[in-house]
């Protein structure tokens, strides 16, 4: 008895043992042990962990792995095995390994999910998580290889070191698929897959319809997706063999955390986890706007990218199913409040006119345009089609949509009037009884009074809850009392410049926030929102994000992203924060990006006019963010140049500015070129040496150039040598290039990119005119150039001077 008891108490001991080692982080799973309950796995390095989890309110448990070192409410996760067959009881649900195959049981212990293997009586498989959050199976605890992975199943995710790939051999594709909702991560509705033909990624909705591409891999770059170029952050690199064809991804710095997910949106995203923040920050998404993913809104849904919620039902219409709409899961679309019994003569129609545009290359296969003479023959052929949903009447003719109406926008201004057909009973009311009329006016009166006051209660509510949710693409208007509160008074002051002061402030949803309280500022109150909306409508991953702002009488206040790592002259010209050369190269590069963007890309082109280090932000990946706008101005596609009578930074300032004339876009390459001779020596532009006397970086960098000196000697002595001549030399032309007295000499950003990425090589520019240098009363450097105005013009004008001879200086 003694001794049973004895066996009993090792083995009760024993399996003791076994649950507190897998609920406490083990990595692997064996042929003996299970996960159940509230047991995970854990990832060597505690990078990842897996077991069983919820997705939002829903009652659903699924087994998913997710981010460990990401502290959110509800967990990142990055991967769902039992997508589409949830348990509902965890502790009565195991994952373990039978014959060979790593297996979920359900509470009836029915197997709902299995890698799938062909059938082995092994017990030496086990299960590995992976600190990359690769969960593979191999053949025995020391086996290094492994015959069963879950990169090669990805669901939303797309984890850095796995591949989207292609089969060769047999055409299968590897599909990244956005969860239904943010409860339900079955398969939704949108996906991204690998075009092999085109070396491009494709994402289609409903897995037929693509709407989206990155445009052909060129060894570099996709063609139509700029924001993914080669950086210091992700290095992506294209495959193709006998077998598959694939893309794959990395990080430069293997302690960033990053994701690349296709979302329930419709929109590809990539994000980096900010520690100092503890939020998620969206580097660069495709498509760029809400409103161009197919179908967002779903059937006779209109989407308005410049409001929210993006989606709304047409007038008479309500959501199909309002508890996936609260969800943002708009694919079902909208229903008619009152069905169309079509047939009945007794059932009465009626159109209601809605503005929006349907897109042209969107329409769906049940549309079709007719050739009739008028708008009441076209509505006539609508009404008596019981398939008519819809009609319109332009000079293209009379459209009618004989199914659903798909794709509308109510943002685009080219938006014509769309004829929806409705019950009667949905259409507004037109009674003509003198008594009804009097009761309409009164009643007109008193509910106008209620409607004020519900809409002056609604927005003093909304305005005080702006903190909560800051959603991409919108602008919030903060109230002054809540910016107060958030900043504490405005006590964490950040830095400050002639347009005001920076604070640190935190919304109520914890977002960290950086508010900008301007000035000395004149402008109106129609002028400072209209300039606040234009910026607000750029996106870029080289532009700092305005959330939102408020002007309140005097109050001028703006609100922006925090970016942890402060201003680009904190690092260059500090000891404290010294930039490595790859590091500020890496810079250089995304503040080009920044530029081309504001030049090339915006509807309007945006001069920023101050373009300094006090300027770029970094974030926690040392990411530059191009940022305060207080100086920008706007330039019609029409127009070449802006006068403006503010200037920016002495130092900086392009000669035209001095001479009073229009500026171009050509003033921010000038300032950009005075930046990298910065970036080079780690120093102002302008410093004085050991004699007392104030030395111009920038002509001892041309003579360097010129004379074929060591180039690695204008490099900031505190790298200690450390650096590319090759890089060093070829900023240093660049940075000759832009800074040409004439503005026709100078580069275009895009030009500067190109070379900066080594796609467009550069020879030696014209020296730039030899700026003569001298110091006032109050200690300022003053430039001037030592050529008369009579040099200047014969320069422009000769073919062979400055203009010609750097416009001939790249080539591809």
């Amino acid at each position: 008895m003694f001794f049973n008891s004895s066996v009993m108490g090792f083995l009760l001991l024993l399996c003791s043992s076994l649950i507190v080692s897998l609920s406490s982080g083990a990595d692997t799973i064996t042929a003996n042990e299970s996960i159940s309950g509230d047991q995970t796995l854990i990832s060597k390095d505690g990078k990842f962990e897996l077991g069983f989890f919820k997705a939002g309110n829903s009652s659903n448990y699924y087994i998913g792995m997710w981010y460990k070192k990401v502290n959110t409410i509800l967990p990142t996760v990055a991967w769902v095995a039992n997508r589409e067959t949830p348990v509902s009881n965890r502790f009565e649900s195991e994952l373990k390994i039978i014959d060979g195959n790593l297996v979920l049981l359900n509470e009836s212990k029915s197997p709902i999910w299995s890698t799938g293997l062909n059938s082995s009586s092994s017990n030496s498989v086990v299960a590995v998580l992976l600190d990359d959050g690769n969960l593979v199976l191999r053949d025995g605890p020391n086996s290094t290889g492994h015959i069963w992975q879950s990169f090669d199943f990805p669901g939303n995710t797309w984890l850095p070191g796995a591949k989207m790939s292609y089969n060769n051999i047999t055409g299968k594709k590897q599909l990244l698929t956005s969860w239904k909702s943010l409860e339900d991560p079955s398969e939704g509705l949108f996906s991204l897959e690998l075009d092999p033909k085109g070396k491009q990624y494709i994402i289609r909705w409903n897995r037929s319809t693509p709407y989206w591409t990155s445009g052909t891999w060129n060894g570099h770059i996709f063609s139509l997706v700029p924001e993914m170029r080669a950086n210091y952050i992700y290095n992506f690199s294209y495959v193709e063999n006998q077998n598959e064809s694939y893309f794959t991804y990395s990080l430069y710095d293997n302690e960033t955390i990053s994701r690349f997910i296709m979302d329930i949106s419709g929109q590809i995203k990539q994000l980096t986890w900010l520690e100092p923040s503890q939020q998620w920050n969206l580097f660069w998404s495709q498509p760029r706007e809400q409103c161009e993913v197919y179908d967002y809104c779903g059937a006779f849904g209109s989407c308005r990218q410049s409001g929210l919620p993006f989606c709304n039902c047409l007038t008479g219409f309500n959501p199909r199913s309002p508890s996936n709409w609260s969800l943002t899961d708009f694919s079902g679309g909208c229903v008619r409040k009152t069905e169309l019994q079509c047939g009945r003569t007794s059932e009465k129609y009626g159109f209601l006119p809605i503005s929006a545009t349907a897109t042209a290359d969107r329409k769906p296969p049940n549309f079709t345009v007719l050739a009739v003479g008028s708008s009441g023959e076209c509505q006539r052929t609508c009404l008596n089609n019981c398939s008519c949903n819809a009609y319109s009447y332009d000079n293209n003719g009379c459209s009618i949509w004989n199914g659903e109406l798909l794709n509308l926008s109510d943002d685009n201004d080219n938006a014509t009037t769309i004829y929806v057909k409705v019950a009667s009973k949905d259409l507004p009311s037109q009674k003509k009884n003198n008594g009804v009329i009097i009761g309409a006016v009164v009643g007109s009166v008193v509910g106008l009074v209620l409607i004020l006051g519900l809409i002056l209660f609604l927005i003093h509510r909304n305005k005080r809850s702006v903190g909560k949710t800051a959603v991409e693409g919108s602008l919030i208007s903060f109230v002054y009392r809540d910016l107060q509160t958030a900043t504490k008074n405005f006590s964490d002051k950040l830095g400050g410049g002639g347009f005001g002061s920076v604070f640190k402030g935190t919304l109520p949803d914890s977002t960290v926030v950086a508010v900008k309280k301007l000035e000395s500022v004149t402008q109106g109150e129609k002028q400072f929102r209209s300039e606040v909306s234009t910026i607000g409508t750029i996106h870029h991953v080289n532009l700092v994000r305005l959330r939102g702002f408020c002007s309140e009488g005097n109050s001028k206040l703006l609100v922006y992203d925090y970016m942890p790592n402060g201003s680009l002259d904190s690092h260059l010209f500090s000891n404290e924060k010294l930039l490595d050369w790859k590091t500020r190269y890496q810079i250089a590069l995304g503040i080009a990006r920044g530029l081309v963007y504001l030049h090339e890309k915006c509807r309007d082109c945006i001069i920023h006019c101050d373009i300094k280090p006090e300027n770029i932000l970094l974030d926690t990946d040392l990411c530059p963010k191009i940022a305060d706008f207080g100086l920008s101005k706007l330039v019609g596609r029409d127009f070449s140049r802006v006068l403006t009578t503010m200037r920016g930074t002495r130092g900086y300032l392009a000669p035209e500015w001095l001479s009073g004339v229009a500026i171009t876009m050509k003033a921010d390459v000038y300032s950009y070129g005075m930046m990298l001779f910065e970036f080079i020596s780690g120093t102002r532009n302008s410093e004085q040496s050991e004699d007392g006397k104030k030395r111009f970086f920038p002509m001892r960098a041309a003579n360097v150039l010129i004379d074929g000196d060591d180039i690695l000697t204008l490099v900031d002595p505190r790298l200690n040598g450390n650096a590319s001549a090759e890089e060093v030399t070829k900023l240093c032309k660049v940075a000759c290039w832009c800074i040409q007295d004439d503005e026709e000499a100078r580069p275009a950003m895009s030009q500067v990119e190109q070379i900066l990425e080594g796609l467009l090589d550069v020879n030696m520019p014209p020296k730039p005119r030899a700026l003569q240098l001298f110091v006032d009363d109050d200690d300022h450097v003053v430039f001037f150039t030592e050529s008369s105005s009579s040099q200047s013009s014969q320069a422009r004008s000769n073919p062979s001077s400055g203009v010609s001879q750097a416009k001939s200086t790249a080539s591809t």
